[in-house]
């Protein structure tokens, strides 16, 4: 019911014209995908330093307010995911300055088709080891900026409900 369906054609595909299309999914599922959200919240989202990170999250939260106000419920899931996607990805950096959790010889036997449902093909490999200032650094910093905003959304009112709405009317 919940599932992201990867088969549509996201090149073409208008999500606030067919909103009707949208799944929201587990997580970021189909964050760099829908479109015109995408064309939209992506140039704001930025997690490199503390300061970038509060810039970023508030720009794409005034961003997710904007569509709640519009009752667009993909814009607003859209952003939400863009703040959740802040909040990993500067984690990743804090915990793996390379951005690399896994060592980088594959053991995979196969290839892992997109979206990685699976993981990353790496998976199977060693885990590198975590920074040692990982819980500390400013990407640490910059991801609890990004968790804050990403649950002032994921838990504000207007959200949850619109999101029961869209559920509702759209989810056989």
């Amino acid at each position: 019911m919940n599932k992201f369906n990867y088969n549509l054609d996201f090149k073409t595909t208008d999500f606030r014209k067919n909103p009707e299309l949208y799944r929201i999914g587990v997580g970021e599922q189909g964050v760099l995908l829908v479109e015109p959200y995408k064309s939209e919240i992506l140039p704001l989202w930025r997690f490199k330093t503390v300061e970038l990170a509060r810039e970023s999250s508030k720009a794409i939260y005034e961003l997710f307010e904007k569509y709640l106000k519009e009752k667009d419920f993909v814009g607003a899931d859209m952003a939400r995911k863009y703040l959740q996607m802040g909040f990993t990805r500067a984690r990743r950096y804090a915990n793996h300055a390379s951005g690399q959790k896994y060592s980088q010889d594959s053991k995979r036997k196969e290839p892992v088709e997109y979206p990685y449902s699976s993981g990353s093909k790496f998976k199977d490999n060693e885990i590198l080891p975590q920074e040692a200032d990982a819980l500390t650094n400013e990407k640490a910093q910059a991801a609890q900026v990004f968790k804050e905003v990403w649950f002032k959304a994921k838990d504000h009112n207007e959200y949850k409900a619109l999101k029961k709405w869209f559920r509702e009317r759209y989810y056989e």
